[in-house]
């Protein structure tokens, strides 16, 4: 038992080497290290690892999540980045990184005094560590890399090191052109290649691309994918979104070798493409059922073969009108940048067993803890990030099968998480508010100025406030209700409150609420959703599966069904494209399907209805869900 920690820590950092073994490559010539633990602790440690199931908070990344969480050989997790604001010229932050020796359960801050380019990963053919970073020849947040700013000119470099991230390291000019890497160079397991997913800017347009290498890294090659098509105004926009066209993808090999690559883009949804010759061509690429916008996917194989997705499931709000928004400069109403981000406060996962058929999961990992701050804009400062959110991630497997998450951006933003994989195989959930709100959106947008205005406070973003609220028990329980209502207040992007409430996904499932109608109410708008929408969200309606409206007379959809002050309890039955409700388990109606779905149902949307102010509202006392496979 005395190396049982290590034992583990070593066969996760040698899963890719021991795959290259089995496709018949050469034996790595490397033999990793161990750092000592007593049986005490390593008992201790894989105990606690055990007990993790739902997401747990472990630590915050010393900046923002993609590519600089790696695994010593001797089982040392680290994150690199830095302290102090951007970067205004040599010396001005100090390079850093995080270490934790006890599988990511506790960490240390170590400051870096020699070069550093990061993280790095290593080659399951020679034992080399290696990474690829981009000089832009421009002061950016990058520049803590400081084996890289030393580099002469622009262009991407490869930095190599046969002793590890500590250097020292030998560095060399790969690619006159320059772009961004939002991952670590990834080593193929049926082919002794390397491929890097990149973005470069091509005739004003993001797009996506690979860089590759057969010779370990020495030298690469690039291989650009056509451009996702851009944003259109088109309804609900009344302006066009911040143009991503292709970028920040992530690439994953499948079991047969076939490579998937996910990409960033201003549509609704991520685009994907494929490659059956390890990167050389690929597919054109086009929209996956993944949602998401302007946001970092992330693909990871697991060591059993199961492939994970971690992404923002979410929709931001319509754009506005850009013309009238004065304080945006021409490029901001053009979509060079965006005018506010709505749908950055929460990260999702799904796991699929069979190389991407089929997924279950699609459950919320993160809801961003800062997502009701009055201050949202100007809270923490901007001096060390601009954006406040919980996109962007990175994923390390531990012992135990469990996932370590780096996620996000801004010091009060990112998170390190554990959790457990098998969590996301879930079928049922339910909350009675007996915890809170912690597990709900509910926020509000206050009006603000828009987009990267100098001197005003804050960076494409509305400061908040929560919406619908718990309040006491109607009937004088010691316990507290949901109240989804109407405060008039001109301060408001909209009125109307919303509450949001995720459950594991499924094509076939139920919905139980139990709900009550205060005399007086003036209604609420039930939405079954496949996606997160914003909690006032104007248009949820017509994207939803299925929608139920109870209006002031308590008629569901024109059915009488509910009295006023008293509870029910209304359940919603859905299959594939059909669904039906039923209040107190007596007649059954029908429900049309309004949007089609790919991936089931995950999530309740309430919103009310009133069309001026309602202090009564609707009320909440429980929901659970349940769903099949």
């Amino acid at each position: 038992m005395k190396y049982a920690v290590i034992s583990l820590f070593v066969i996760t950092s040698l899963f890719i080497a021991c795959n290259s073994l089995a496709a018949g490559q050469e034996k790595p010539s490397y033999n990793p290290t161990f750092f000592q633990f007593n049986e005490k602790d390593a008992k201790v440690t894989l105990e606690a690892l055990r007990r993790i199931r739902t997401p747990q908070v472990v630590g915050i990344p010393p900046v923002n999540a993609s590519r600089d969480l790696m695994i010593m050989p001797d089982g040392e997790i680290r994150h690199y980045g830095f302290q102090g604001g951007f970067v205004k010229g040599a010396g001005q932050v100090q390079p850093v990184y995080i270490s934790s020796r006890d599988c990511g359960l506790s960490w240390r801050e170590v400051l870096i005094t020699g070069p550093t380019v990061g993280a790095m990963v290593r080659s399951p053919w020679s034992g080399d560590f290696l990474t690829v970073l981009c000089k832009t020849g421009r002061s950016n947040s990058d520049e803590w890399h400081t084996a890289n700013q030393s580099c002469e000119g622009t262009g991407f470099f490869v930095h190599r090191s046969t002793r590890g991230p500590d250097g020292p390291f030998s560095s060399s000019l790969i690619n006159r052109h320059t772009g961004f890497m939002a991952r670590q160079p990834l080593p193929l397991r049926q082919r002794k290649r390397w491929v890097l997913p990149m973005q470069q800017q091509v005739e004003k347009r993001q797009h996506p691309g690979v860089m590759l290498s057969d010779d370990d890294g020495l030298t690469w090659r690039e291989v650009i994918l056509p451009s996702p098509p851009p944003h259109k105004i088109e309804w609900p926009h009344a302006g066009v979104r911040w143009q991503n066209y292709g970028c920040e993808p992530t690439v994953v090999e499948l079991s047969d070798g076939k490579l998937w690559m996910l990409i960033r883009t201003s549509q609704d949804c991520h685009y994907e493409a494929f490659s059956s010759d390890g990167g050389e061509s690929w597919t054109t690429p086009a929209p996956s059922r993944f949602y998401a916008t302007i946001t970092m996917p992330l693909l990871f194989r697991m060591n059993d073969g199961r492939l994970l997705v971690v992404w923002n499931n979410s929709t931001p709000l319509p754009e506005l009108d850009h013309n009238a928004q004065p304080e945006l400069n021409r490029s901001e109403r053009e979509g060079t940048s965006e005018d506010f981000f709505t749908n950055r406060d929460v990260i999702h996962a799904a796991i699929s067993k069979d190389d991407g058929k089929t997924w279950r999961g699609f459950r919320e990992l993160y809801l961003n803890e800062r997502r009701n701050d009055h201050d949202f804009r100007s809270s923490g400062g901007n001096a060390s990030c601009l954006d406040k959110s919980v996109h962007q991630s990175q994923a390390l497997e531990l012992p135990e099968g469990k996932i370590l998450l780096a996620f996000g951006q801004h010091p009060l933003c990112r998170k390190l998480i554990i959790f457990d994989p098998d969590w996301l195989l879930e079928n049922h959930r339910k909350d009675d508010f007996s915890l809170g709100l912690g597990g709900w959106s509910v926020q509000q947008y206050l009006k603000s100025i828009a987009g990267n205005f100098r001197g005003i406070s804050g960076h494409c973003a509305y400061n908040r406030r929560a919406g619908a609220s718990l309040i006491p028990h109607p009937d004088g329980l010691p316990r507290e209700v949901l109240q989804v209502a109407r405060h008039p207040d001109t301060r408001l992007v909209h009125e109307i409150e919303g509450a949001v409430w995720n459950f594991p996904c499924g094509k076939r499932g139920s919905l139980k609420i139990r709900i009550r109608m205060p005399k007086g109410s003036q209604g609420i708008q039930v939405c079954l959703v496949d996606r997160w929408f914003n909690p006032v969200d104007p248009v949820v309606s017509h994207f939803a599966q299925h929608v139920l409206r109870i209006d002031s007379a308590g008629r569901i959809n024109t059915i009488q069904c509910l009295n006023p002050d008293t509870w029910a309890d209304l359940e919603i039955r859905w299959d594939t494209d059909t669904a039906r409700f039923s209040v107190t388990g007596e007649t059954w109606h029908k429900l049309p399907l309004v949007f089609p779905t790919r991936n089931g149902i995950s999530y309740l949307h309430l919103q009310s209805i009133a069309a001026e102010s309602d202090i009564y509202g609707t009320l909440i006392e429980s929901v659970s869900a349940s769903v099949e496979e």
